[in-house]
């Protein structure tokens, strides 16, 4: 116990419970799965009813043409900056802490969002999907934990059952919209924001389930023969798959109305296409097996260049879709393997924040290229 001492107290924050951070806490191991995935499925959820409405509601509210794609930039400027803070919190607080705090952010982006599309205020629309984009940030920790804390169930089988919950946004999130539509059906895009304001509620909620002090590894575990060379191959391998995925998805929808197909369609298939990008985590524990992380993270990444080439030769609803979904699995399974093969070396919790850091710039990078691929 003396040589746990000086950990205990370099965690001062933990006022709560005096046992060693990342303790096991009865009941959390039979719990954690669940938490994770339905705190991860909100988060998606929240972030794909945004994701519909920023760059729109941007070009209509933007006081200059080429300022358009700035709400949405913003939302990915506000994910990048909240990893390093996400995770030092988990770290020093514990998940109650951390995941409450990230959603309260979501909550708020989304209040101000509505709020400044009701006003006609651009501004004030950038700093909602900023906070938006904070939320996001934590709502990506979701998978690290999950990954941090495999146990039994191994490492890329946990990540997976969490990761493959993302696809019930793209189940949910249409009927959450019309609904919100029904109710408020003079504001466009506003319900969109205060159903992304109501869903961080539901995350802000199921983050108070957690105990104050529940942590999925110890310190000891962190402190592993990781090196920082050990971080560079999935972080980049996952990093271009981002960069793909978003260049692609945003300069898709234009493309497709310039094509003939009509608004409800274009819907339709980004519906279909966030189910793809999630769904597949459920097999990424078999994949890993057969293929190995840096195997399958690869043939993602290859998925994503096949998913240029069909998108570029498209020029129907079904060839468009076979694109979507092709780009969406390609997507899923670089990150998520990029994400098993990152947590085998069990790296700090800095690490996993700037591997997320380097993503996201990734992902604004490619947003910044899309209007030229559209």
């Amino acid at each position: 116990m003396k040589n746990l001492l000086p950990e205990i107290a370099a965690r001062a924050g933990r006022l709560v419970c005096f046992c060693p951070p990342g303790m096991p806490v009865e009941g959390a191991q039979a719990r954690g799965p669940v938490l994770l995935s339905a705190g991860f499925a909100l988060s998606v959820l929240a972030q794909t009813l945004t994701l519909g409405i920023l760059p729109l509601a941007g070009l209509l509210m933007a006081p200059r043409a080429e300022w358009a794609g700035l709400p949405y930039m913003a939302m990915l400027i506000g994910a990048a900056v909240a990893t390093f803070p996400a995770s030092f919190l988990l770290d020093a607080f514990g998940r109650r802490a951390s995941f409450a705090l990230g959603a309260s952010h979501g909550i708020a982006g989304g209040l101000v969002l509505a709020w400044a599309l009701t006003v006609h205020a651009f501004i004030p629309f950038c700093l909602g999907a900023f906070w938006l984009g904070v939320a996001q940030g934590f709502g990506l920790f979701y998978r690290h934990e999950a990954a941090m804390g495999g146990g039994v169930m191994g490492r890329a089988m946990l990540l997976g059952v969490v990761f493959g919950s993302g696809a019930l946004a793209g189940l949910v999130g249409p009927g959450l919209l019309m609904t919100g539509e029904r109710l408020l059906p003079l504001t466009p895009f506003v319900p969109a924001a205060l159903a992304a304001a109501f869903v961080q509620v539901g995350v802000l909620a199921l983050a108070m389930v957690w105990g104050p002090h529940e942590a999925a590894v110890s310190p000891m575990q962190e402190e592993s023969a990781f090196r920082l060379r050990d971080a560079l191959a999935p972080t980049v391998i996952a990093a271009a798959a981002w960069f793909g995925m978003t260049a692609l998805m945003l300069a898709s929808p234009s493309a497709m109305i310039s094509c003939g197909l009509s608004a409800a369609g274009v819907t339709g298939l980004l519906a279909w296409h966030v189910v793809a990008m999630y769904a597949p985590g459920f097999g990424i524990g078999l994949l890993t097996k057969i293929l190995g992380e840096a195997g399958t993270a690869l043939a993602g990444l290859t998925l994503v260049v096949l998913a240029r080439l069909l998108l570029v030769q498209a020029g129907d609803a079904v060839g468009f879709a076979a694109g979507l979904m092709v780009l969406a699995v390609g997507w899923c399974l670089a990150t998520a393997a990029a994400t098993v093969w990152l947590q085998r070396t069990a790296p700090p919790r800095w690490a996993l924040a700037a591997h997320d850091a380097c993503l996201l710039l990734s992902a604004l990078a490619g947003a910044w290229v899309a209007p030229a691929l559209a």
